[in-house]
């Protein structure tokens, strides 16, 4: 970390991987934007980092509209500094067999994931550029290889690998990496969710996931915030275009 410290922004971190991810990088020594829907919902997430010593911000914005994400980026510009650190974590569920799915399911997650991606890069990148330094973090998912009952989540997370390509490609000139992160199954509210939409407890749901990972355990919020730390440091400076698949076993 530089003399002055660098400020980074967390999207979707009320709760669950956005969490714990803005969780590590204040302890990294980051500044950070904590961005959800609701910034009373981000308290838990500023509290935690602030008892801890940290600098954080509580920002609510939809982050599937442009108005929304340029003024919480730029309430973080006046309240920690300008950023240079982006993880796209915000999401949503709609899953739905293809033929009960609805235009409405489909675009409300392609909102969210894609073009809230979107919007929140080109709203940051230009401080990336200026300060010729920047990493820019994209959650993607093992659902990018294909998922019963999430044709809108799978082509929204194999996008969101397509994207982060192509970021790499137009901003490495300017010091700035793209990456990508495809968790496996983690233990959040959206896996519980999950659970509950197919009728099954989540601790069997849980049992059963784990069964199937070669490490014999689920995943953890603080694993995916583990390679996230490493994905935006200077000693990750020749990673980029990359997608890391946190899984637990090899997929991909």
């Amino acid at each position: 970390m530089s003399a002055e410290q660098r400020v980074a922004i967390v999207t979707g971190a009320a709760r669950g991987i956005g969490a714990a991810t803005a969780v590590r990088l204040a302890r990294d020594g980051f500044a950070v934007g904590v961005v959800d829907l609701d910034a009373e919902a981000c308290k838990n997430t500023v509290d935690t980092i602030t008892t801890a010593g940290g600098r954080a911000l509580a920002v609510g914005a939809d982050v599937s509209h442009s108005g929304e994400v340029e003024d919480g980026v730029q309430a973080v510009v006046d309240g920690l500094g300008a950023p240079t650190v982006l993880v796209n974590n915000a999401g949503i569920i709609r899953d739905n067999m293809l033929f009960k799915m609805t235009e409405n399911d489909w675009d409300s997650v392609m909102g969210v994931h894609l073009r809230g991606a979107f919007l929140m890069t080109k709203a940051v990148q230009k401080f990336q550029v200026e300060q010729a330094w920047g990493r820019i973090v994209n959650l993607s998912s093992t659902s990018a290889l294909g998922n019963r009952g999430q044709a809108n989540y799978s082509a929204a997370k194999a996008g969101m690998q397509g994207f982060t390509k192509t970021l790499a490609i137009e901003l490495g000139r300017y010091n700035v990496t793209a990456n990508a992160i495809a968790p496996g199954f983690i233990q959040t509210d959206m896996t519980a969710a999950t659970a509950e939409r197919i009728g099954v407890p989540f601790d069997d749901f849980i049992k059963a996931a784990a069964s199937q990972i070669p490490v014999g355990r689920p995943g953890q919020p603080e694993d995916i915030a583990g390679v996230a730390s490493f994905l935006v440091s200077d000693d990750a400076s020749f990673v980029s275009g990359q997608v890391i698949y946190v899984a637990g076993g090899p997929r991909a």
